[in-house]
């Protein structure tokens, strides 16, 4: 890992932009199989290029290349690995085993069925292509900064991908797949610290809703809804085993994990809201050097909730609302802050936003002008704080 010098409260991004209009309808024609590959990457490379410039302008610290070749934070996959096929959230009402749970949740979530689309296990998983090696290495050219990569977590990929019906006959059960789920990710996490990649953020939204909703409740994200065990405790602690299992023993890059209430709607009552302390236990045997957590609505809960986890755990902490147009102030994100800075170090706490812009490509939950308002917001907020 390159020795940047990051100054004191350094600010950071969760992954995604919005993705321009040019970047939205080639991703969609990418998915018909209707634009060449090179025609692609170059659109791809001119939305990338852009992203890093708003960061800049922006002032942010260490920037990600805003996700912009991806339809989503975790369908991606499909174009990297053998054995996986995306299907939306329509297509895949014809294979969950409860139905009526499965559409009463659509009709809860304020998604749209046939855009959103979900990686699906149907044979044996076989990377044929790097997951974001690519995507690193062309950010890389462009700037001098640090890189912040994301991921979808072990667990995430684990629970969405392994539906019974499709996954069944080459991985009997959820932790025959998380193996090699594992063994994929911890491959990439390598290559990226062996590329020079700064950090490297596992995105684990799911685990608010395990701990919160509890099994079998309404469901709140898409991939909860699929496979389960028969308690939350067993599941956060197999979401410990599986990200351990994939950072241990790998120095040299920082490891973030990812953690939000959902962020595709504008409607926060379509969204989770809970307090992270039932998540606290498990978050403290990570052996991730970070947590990104949102806190910029009080869907959170306190942050003093954070002061409970060891002393070298960073904290990404979520100031900055990316569902909506209001600016947060310098005076909001030091109230915010306060409670950690009293207890903690300032290197060891990055300011983020709560989540990304453009979790799905074709449902921003903000515009690009907005976004660099609120970065450039976070960066005021940041040196102000300095």
């Amino acid at each position: 890992m390159t020795d940047y010098k990051l100054p004191n409260l350094p600010t950071t991004v969760v992954g995604s932009l919005p993705r321009p209009e040019a970047m939205r309808e080639a991703l969609k024609l990418k998915r018909k199989a209707r634009i060449s590959e090179q025609v692609f990457q170059q659109i791809a490379d001119d939305s990338v290029r852009a992203a890093v410039q708003l960061q800049e302008r922006a002032g942010i610290d260490v920037i990600s290349d805003g996700e912009m070749r991806r339809e989503n934070f975790y369908s991606f996959l499909a174009d990297c690995v053998d054995g996986i096929k995306l299907l939306s959230l329509a297509d895949l009402l014809d294979y969950v085993e409860d139905k009526a749970a499965f559409e009463r949740l659509l009709q809860s979530l304020d998604v749209p069925a046939f855009a959103i689309h979900n990686p699906v296990v149907e044979g044996k998983i076989k990377v044929k292509k790097p997951l974001a090696l690519d995507e690193f290495n062309y950010v890389r050219g462009l700037t001098n900064k640090p890189i912040k990569v994301a991921l979808p977590g072990p667990y995430l990929l684990t629970r969405s991908m392994w539906v019974k019906s499709l996954s069944y006959d080459t991985y009997p059960t959820k932790e025959s797949l998380g193996a090699d789920v594992v063994a994929m990710l911890r491959d990439e996490l390598i290559s990226l610290r062996d590329a020079g990649c700064f950090f490297v953020q596992f995105d684990e939204p799911v685990l608010s809703e395990v701990a919160f909703a509890g099994p079998h409740a309404t469901h709140t994200f898409m991939c909860a809804a699929f496979s389960e065990k028969a308690s939350p405790e067993q599941e956060l602690e197999f979401a410990v085993e599986l990200i351990n299992q994939v950072v241990q023993g790998v120095d040299g890059v920082k490891t973030g994990l990812h953690v939000c209430r959902g962020n595709w709607s504008r409607d926060d009552s379509v969204l989770l809201a809970g307090a992270y302390d039932p998540l606290i236990p498990y978050f403290s045997k990570m052996k991730v050097n970070q947590l990104v957590l949102e806190f910029a609505t009080d869907r959170a809960g306190p942050v003093e909730s954070l002061l409970k986890l060891p002393e070298e755990k960073e904290i990404g902490l979520g100031v900055m609302n990316p569902r909506t147009s209001e600016l947060e102030t310098p005076e909001f994100v030091k109230t915010k802050v306060a409670p950690l800075l009293a207890k903690r170090a300032p290197n060891s706490i990055f300011l983020n936003p709560d989540c990304g812009f453009g979790t799905f490509s074709d449902r921003p939950v903000n515009d690009w002008e907005t976004a660099e308002r609120k970065l450039s917001a976070l960066s005021v907020a940041a040196k102000s704080l300095r």
